[in-house]
């Protein structure tokens, strides 16, 4: 006999809960409304232009950067 999706699924959820984890919910920005993808670039500008402005952090990647050479991934 075929177990119910509601009875699987809170079967499913009580294992995960006597392995000690809890459902939450997480609400994110949707992807597909219109204007997200302009609001992205718009925030990301900004945080280039912050980014630009920040002479000792530019000084700072620099630096970091010398330590670098050779590397490989």
């Amino acid at each position: 006999m075929v177990t119910p999706v509601a009875a699987r699924v809170r079967k499913r959820r009580d294992a995960l809960r006597m392995a000690g984890l809890r459902p939450i919910q997480i609400w994110v920005p949707d992807t597909r409304r219109p204007g997200f993808a302009a609001e992205c670039q718009r925030q990301s500008k900004l945080a280039s232009q912050a980014d630009m402005a920040d002479v000792e952090m530019m000084d700072f990647i620099d630096e970091a950067l010398k330590d670098v050479d050779g590397w490989t991934a």
